[in-house]
């Protein structure tokens, strides 16, 4: 039990990087249109989606990305509290 918690908490840490990456590419012209961003957006879109039909952008400045994290960060806390309790 203990292996499959170590797997789900890394992949959830693996994917929080691959937002975090996704999201800074937006500062550079042309990097999502590149093979790489093509992939991580692939990866990432799924998951940012709803945020984005429920959180409008302010401006220029799309903070949906930011809650998806935050969410992603309080499910990894919420599953190791769930596993401490059980262990």
């Amino acid at each position: 039990m203990a292996f499959l918690f170590n797997i789900l908490m890394t992949v959830m840490q693996v994917y929080s990087w691959i937002l975090i990456i996704y999201i800074l590419l937006s500062w550079f012209p042309g990097a999502r249109e590149s093979s790489f961003g093509e992939i991580l957006g692939r990866l990432a879109e799924p998951f940012l989606e709803p945020f984005r039909r429920i959180i409008p952008p302010l401006g220029m400045i799309d903070i949906s990305p930011i809650v998806a994290i935050l969410v992603l960060r309080f499910a990894s806390q919420g599953l190791q509290q769930l596993y401490f309790m059980i262990f």
